[in-house]
């Protein structure tokens, strides 16, 4: 094909999505897909990324009002990869979508009120599925080789939305229980009223119920879920290599691990078993997790001459990914009989450290009372009132803070603000 014939913008759109930013992954894959598929907004929905399960772009009335829960019902209602064109519930009303689910991933994108740029013919679909399966693909890398500073703000990010979704909870719960108990009263006569309005309030409470059960899902996964997933990456490896991979599996009943902690223990374990297969004379591996309540405890052993280099380049990246879950990664050397690894990663957040640690953002007193505010999930009506300010205040200070700690959200700001441990 000569060279001006090739398709340089779907080329390049390729190149664009293969080096995007996870936090620009949506925009750049919805820029890929206008010119084949039109759209009003993009979703996806991900479990790769636990700290930030959706990235959308486009309306943004419909992007900030999209829920986990309705994207989970029609990811649900999807039986394979096949692209559906339909109507589903998505921003708090019905409206047409295309929806396309990624099989490996489990990743799900859709695409509100698509419109093919040539109707009459499949290309366009095809390209959109194709730049799809590309995108989930990228996402699924990006999280398993995600530097420090993701890792460390996408746990804080899981761990602000669990507290959001606990007080949202125990509000509304509480205000439909006293609800139930109203309509339940004995002074209201009109059974017919009374029987249908139980009925709803009781859908209500058991569907915000569900949420908040899919939300915390979402962040955590039981630990012998993630050690059998562990088992699926490197079955590959166990039947072409010619090398005995021996699973010790963690007890069924060990606390589920968050997220971040689940895809990183993972990530480790295949780079220290990839590390000790390239060894000379190594015919087995053996590793094992287990879970002392508060810790997820790894250790990987080879059974070669005992080379494995604690400063080689490969276990210098896997520390550093330890490290940054404040995790701590011991290599004992038994020369002729192998090495020995052991990884500890802690469950939960690190607490908080001393509030010298934000001196270098040269806040100003009330800029940080500000921050901690936002910290504590209070909204700018809340902190106005307890700081005796005004709202417009609030927002002037809530700007210099996102200019100062170089953010661009509220969310940014908290999940920067807990890794410096203010609390």
């Amino acid at each position: 094909m000569p060279l001006p014939d090739l398709p340089w913008p779907l080329l390049q759109s390729v190149a664009v999505l293969a080096d995007a930013p996870l936090a620009q992954i949506a925009e750049r894959l919805r820029d890929a897909t206008l010119p084949y598929m039109g759209s009003s907004a993009l979703v996806i929905f991900t479990e790769d990324c636990t700290g930030r399960p959706q990235k959308k772009a486009g309306d943004e009335e419909i992007i900030s009002r999209a829920s986990i829960t309705e994207l989970d019902a029609l990811r649900a209602a999807l039986t394979d990869e096949t692209p559906w064109f339909g109507v589903a519930e998505l921003a708090g009303r019905t409206r047409p979508v295309l929806a396309l689910k990624h099989a490996s991933s489990n990743a799900l994108l859709v695409l509100t009120d698509p419109a093919p740029a040539d109707p009459g013919h499949d290309a366009g679909l095809d390209l959109v599925t194709y730049l799809w399966r590309l995108t989930a693909l990228r996402i699924r890398e990006k999280v398993a080789d995600a530097p420090p500073a993701y890792l460390l703000e996408s746990r804080a990010a899981s761990a602000e939305r669990l507290r959001v979704t606990a007080e949202l909870t125990d509000l509304h719960s509480t205000t439909l229980e006293t609800l139930l108990a109203a309509l339940r009263s004995s002074s209201l006569d009109d059974a017919a009223a009374r029987t249908t309005v139980t009925d709803l309030a009781a859908k209500a409470l058991i569907g915000l119920r569900t949420h908040s059960d899919r939300t915390t899902d979402l962040v955590k996964e039981p630990v012998a879920k993630a050690f059998e997933r562990l088992r699926e990456d490197l079955r590959p490896l166990t039947r072409y290599s010619g090398i005995e991979i021996e699973f010790i599996e963690p007890p069924l009943n060990g606390r589920a691990l968050p997220g971040e902690v689940a895809h990183a223990a993972r990530a480790i374990v295949r780079g220290l078993v990839l590390a000790m297969t390239e060894q000379p004379d190594v015919s087995r591996v053996r590793t094992q997790w287990d879970c002392d309540g508060e810790n997820l405890l790894i250790n990987v052993r080879d059974d070669g001459r005992g080379a494995l280099k604690a400063d080689a380049p490969s276990i210098a990246r896997l520390d550093r990914r330890v490290q940054a879950l404040t995790g701590t990664l011991r290599i004992d050397v038994m020369p002729g009989w192998g090495a020995d690894v052991f990884v500890t990663l802690p469950l939960d957040l690190p607490t908080a450290r001393p509030a010298g640690d934000v001196a270098g953002w040269d806040l100003a007193a009330r800029e940080l009372e500000v921050l901690q505010h936002l910290v504590a999930g209070h909204r700018n009506r809340a902190i106005a009132s307890t700081l005796g300010i005004s709202e417009n205040t609030v927002k002037f200070h809530v700007r210099n803070l996102f200019r100062k700690l170089d953010v661009g959200s509220r969310t940014e700001a908290i999940a920067l603000a807990h890794s410096h441990g203010l609390r």
